[in-house]
């Protein structure tokens, strides 16, 4: 029996690491598939793990230890189960860009209130400024802006020039971060360049689409030459949330949630209901017409029976 923690997770092998240095290829225990977790993945990178190894030199995942908080998805639109992207985490670094492909902010919303929920602080890059038009630039300002009001530390960065990277590289010093986003943003030329060596595999936008097409097939735990980890993972397409409760959205939503204090009634869901501070703030514009939207559509993802099969 040793004691570690997932690196690598390829979907049918985990690698870890043990707390003693080695690493140990590991399958996970069938009863795992029938404590009733509603995820697809029951083991995640960033989970603390017990294992034993058999004497073949086989080795199970048998335990998995409580996580301090992880961030989640819905694993696809016509499903009720979850897949945790990663676990025990310092920090989320979302990778966005304003074209090429260009990233929804419904996506980006969806993101950082899930993040909220589980107590996870998050940072948004805005990638490939190098690449910008004049009018795309003032765009990615506006996105730098909205997201830094909020209280959410937002950069404008190039991998390809190294702008950005050095400010980067301090924020994530010594902690469990995870970088997430889109196919396509850039995510595995950012991590190259704040770990010098590594040549994870780039690859080009679809020129038909201009989307991008997956590189990173699994998700894998790296160490920063300056201290800490960064968690590399597939590029997602959609980010549908789970087990909200419409009444709590809000909590997720910094700005709204502060808004919320002043409204006439305590269960307001800040659509229609009278003296709604929210709906007022909107109308003043202190609250974004963006944020808002995205506020709703989460709200609608919970509805019941939406994801039924």
């Amino acid at each position: 029996m040793a004691q570690g923690i997932v690196v690598k997770s390829t979907g049918s092998w985990y690698t870890v690491k043990t707390d003693d240095g080695a690493v140990v290829d590991c399958k996970v225990k069938g009863k795992f598939r029938l404590r009733g977790i509603r995820s697809t993945n029951p083991v995640a990178v960033g989970d603390r793990v017990h294992i034993t190894v058999a004497n073949d030199g086989s080795a199970f995942i048998t335990e998995v230890e409580e996580r301090r908080n992880y961030i989640v998805r819905r694993a696809s639109n016509l499903s009720k189960e979850s897949h945790i992207i990663a676990a025990n985490l310092d920090a989320a670094v979302l990778v966005v860009t304003v074209e090429h492909p260009r990233t929804n902010m419904v996506f980006i919303d969806r993101f950082l209130a899930t993040a909220e929920a589980y107590a996870v602080p998050s940072y948004i890059v805005i990638n490939k400024c190098d690449i910008y038009t004049q009018e795309e630039l003032e765009y990615a300002q506006g996105v730098q802006h909205l997201y830094s009001t909020i209280g959410y530390p937002t950069r404008l960065i190039s991998a390809t020039t190294g702008m950005g990277i050095e400010w980067l590289a301090n924020e994530i010093k010594g902690k469990l971060t995870l970088f997430s986003g889109n196919s396509g943003v850039g995510k595995s030329s950012l991590i190259n360049k704040l770990i010098p060596g590594l040549n994870l595999k780039t690859g080009a936008l679809s020129i038909q689409h201009d989307t991008g097409m997956h590189t990173t097939t699994f998700s894998q735990m790296f160490d920063m030459p300056q201290g800490g980890y960064i968690i590399d993972t597939p590029g997602i397409k959609g980010f549908g949330t789970i087990d909200f409760e419409p009444t709590t959205v809000a909590h997720y939503f910094p700005e709204i949630f502060a808004a919320s204090h002043n409204c006439r009634f305590n269960n307001c869901t800040h659509r229609n209901e009278p003296g709604c501070a929210v709906l007022d703030a909107l109308e003043k514009h202190y609250i974004s017409e963006s944020r808002y939207a995205s506020y709703l559509s989460i709200i609608d993802d919970s509805t019941d029976g939406k994801y039924r099969v």
